[in-house]
């Protein structure tokens, strides 16, 4: 349970004096923080524990929340230079007034890819992300300063929004656990959304206990486990084919090494298909895509029509896809609810698909310089993701044992079972977790190869 040991205020403390005196590295340092009112939610939360009236499992956690989420007197710009003439938010939106009423410490709001418009993480309007495992390296996005804010220990739970992966590509990169939510378990009020069609509200936190925790508070307002399932009560699918296509040696070492633990551990696994799934996304994709017409239809009732001060990468995006009709939008809709419903229908029980969360390990910041690199390796990283949503399922992103940088392993699940997929996610992060701490005794791989 973070907090609640009567020193929540320390901890606060502790990081708002090295953000505050510049001891805090540009890559894991929160964008805006509300000092004041954090300071008393902690000493509120410290007086609850000393008397055994905390709210709940999340009393006295510490929380950063995505710039495109309201924090009442805080800037909600959404990574953009064009809101920042904006007043501060007069409320708070709907998912931090529940972690407020849950007793959580809201320490701030966190960097983000403009717009949340890519995957990459970067974004000329702050200074450079860089990974918590290598700052020389891409630390993922949209939601990028939510990683790092975990990463570096700035917060216990961070907040963010996943619209073709934002969560759990950061999450993979980082070796971190990411949570996308069925979009409409959790209200999105009192956000700046980029895909009113895709976007999901969700946590990003080192274990699979945590998210949940956090999901429950995010779609319920109160705060309930979820407690691992039985390998006897669930399936794996690898879906091997396209989304295993590109991966670096690494992720795929990775990704069949756990395969080959899960199976030694009773976990019942199978191969199968997605290809005709995507095939379909692909019809879709023919159309256009949902988040830039959308994007530009929110910028518009915002009264932003002059986008020169945007970032050319996120600009051309939205220049590009806004001229969609609204033919071809209806249509896109259509085929998504129609492709949804019947993936959702053709789901067993108990039934869940993996594969790499991404199929890449974190690029150098200078890969990701040039233009063209830039669109590639967004590319890239949205693609396994991004099925999750245009399904509109819930998914999970797990870090997998790896020799080097961290590898993400995606969980796809039915729409609407959200908390039966947590479940499986805690039952595999204990397995994987208890393998790989045995064979580093061993001086093994999780796959038993020996390591360099």
């Amino acid at each position: 349970m973070p907090g609640n040991d009567g020193a929540v205020s320390a901890r606060l403390s502790h990081v708002l004096d090295l953000i505050a005196a510049g001891a805090v590295p540009a890559e894991t340092r929160l964008y805006a923080y509300p000092g004041g009112t954090a300071r008393g939610e902690a000493r509120a939360a410290d007086g609850r524990a000393d008397r055994g009236e905390a709210i709940g499992a999340l009393d006295g956690a510490l929380v950063s929340v995505k710039a495109m989420l309201d924090v009442q007197g805080l800037l909600t710009d959404a990574g953009s230079a064009t809101l920042r003439g904006r007043p501060p938010a007069a409320s708070d939106s709907s998912v931090v007034s529940r972690l407020r009423s849950a007793g959580a410490v809201v320490v701030g709001t966190t960097q983000m890819t403009e717009f949340a418009f890519s995957a990459v993480g970067t974004n000329p309007n702050f200074p450079a992300l860089g990974n918590p495992h290598d700052a020389e390296r891409i630390c993922g996005g949209s939601s990028s300063g939510a990683a790092v804010s975990v990463g570096g220990g700035l917060a216990d739970i961070a907040i963010g929004s996943d619209t073709g992966g934002s969560l759990r590509i950061p999450a993979a990169l980082c070796g971190l656990v990411g949570f996308k939510p069925t979009a409409s378990r959790v209200p999105a009020a009192g956000s700046f959304p980029l895909s009113q069609t895709l976007d999901s509200i969700g946590p990003i936190a080192r274990s699979v206990k945590l998210c949940a925790l956090a999901d429950s508070v995010l779609a319920t307002g109160k705060a309930s486990d979820v407690a691992a399932i039985g390998v006897d009560r669930f399936r794996l699918v690898v879906a091997r084919g396209r989304l295993f296509e590109g991966c670096d040696q690494a992720v795929l070492d990775a990704f069949d090494g756990a395969i080959d633990h899960l199976r030694r551990s009773d976990v019942r696994i199978s191969d199968g298909s997605l290809e005709p799934i995507l095939d379909e996304l692909a019809r879709i994709d023919g159309l256009g895509t949902f988040p830039p017409v959308e994007l530009a239809a929110t910028l518009r009732s915002s009264g932003i029509t002059d986008l020169a001060p945007v970032d050319p990468n996120t600009r051309s995006r939205i220049e590009a896809g806004s001229g969609l009709s609204a033919v071809d939008y209806l249509e896109m809709a259509r085929l998504r609810r129609q492709l949804a419903d019947g993936f959702e229908r053709s789901m067993e029980d108990g039934e869940v698909y993996v594969v790499p969360t991404v199929p890449i390990v974190a690029p150098t910041t200078w890969s990701v310089s040039d233009p063209e690199q830039f669109r590639r390796i967004n590319a890239l990283l949205l693609r396994n993701p991004r099925v999750a949503n245009l399904l509109d399922c819930p998914s999970i992103s797990i870090p997998l044992p790896s020799r080097g940088l961290p590898v993400g392993m995606m969980l796809i699940g039915r729409r609407n079972a959200d908390r039966h997929l947590l479940s499986i996610a805690l039952r595999l992060e204990g397995i994987l977790a208890q393998g790989d701490r045995l064979c580093r005794e061993d001086g093994l791989g999780i796959s038993g190869e020996g390591r360099s």
